[in-house]
């Protein structure tokens, strides 16, 4: 990966791909990556991007308006956290056999890890939760969905992949970010299908799109909603 510019833009370069488009992508944290046919030059790239320079800056004063909405959340009892699309109040609590736990409707911190460690503590009993319980889960979808695709998927993870909501590796295997399990199951279920149909196109171009909308045909509707809602997706 180089990072290059062309006039206004900076862009990371990625390797090339066999693919007949360049993929041009504004990433959740507002880089942009490009990653062209493996036949294109460095300089062949640039003249791509400078001739999608208007679509650019769209998107990316759009990325600006979504993530100046981005919700910052307190530790603190009463403080609002999501799981699978629905909101829990938080509540600490003295004594439980787990550091947090989803029981009678609210999230269950044991305050002596937030006294103990602090915000970057609690930060971590819930990425923890969302590991622990979303493994399961999506598991159980990538399942259900890889036959409708009719592709076989590799391991399944879930970890911290920044700013990326899923990734699908060159061995099958697929990796989902932990703040996925914050979305509605119809989201996290857009997101599986993504990927899975990644096995089948490694590239966005319209057959993986088709592939996609088979599955899903309601797909871009759920898209939407990830990029308008995504910044709320976050701790």
């Amino acid at each position: 990966m180089q990072i290059r510019r062309v006039r206004d833009i900076e862009y990371q370069l990625l390797p090339g791909a066999e693919r007949q488009t360049t993929d041009i992508v504004i990433e959740r944290s507002g880089v942009i990556t490009v990653r062209p046919p493996l036949r294109m030059t460095p300089e062949q790239v640039d003249e791509t991007v400078l001739s999608k320079r208007m679509w650019i800056y769209r998107n990316l004063a759009d990325w600006r308006d979504l993530n100046a909405a981005r919700v910052t959340r307190e530790w603190v009892s009463g403080e609002s956290f999501l799981y699978l699309g629905s909101s829990y109040r938080l509540q600490w609590v003295q004594d439980q056999d787990a550091p947090l736990k989803l029981k009678d409707g609210r999230f269950c911190l044991l305050r002596s890890i937030v006294e103990a460690g602090g915000n970057e503590a609690a930060h971590q009993a819930f990425q923890s939760f969302y590991n622990d319980k979303g493994l399961p889960r999506l598991k159980q979808r990538v399942d259900c969905f890889a036959a409708k695709v009719g592709v076989a998927a590799g391991t399944v993870q879930v970890k911290d992949l920044g700013y990326r909501w899923a990734s699908c590796l060159k061995n099958g295997d697929l990796q989902f970010n932990w703040k996925c399990l914050m979305a509605p199951l119809t989201i996290i279920d857009y997101i599986v299908v993504h990927e899975l149909c990644h096995l089948r196109h490694r590239d966005h171009s319209d057959a993986f799109w088709n592939e996609v909308d088979k599955v899903l045909p309601d797909y871009r509707n759920r898209k939407e909603w990830l990029r308008v809602r995504g910044a709320e997706l976050d701790l």
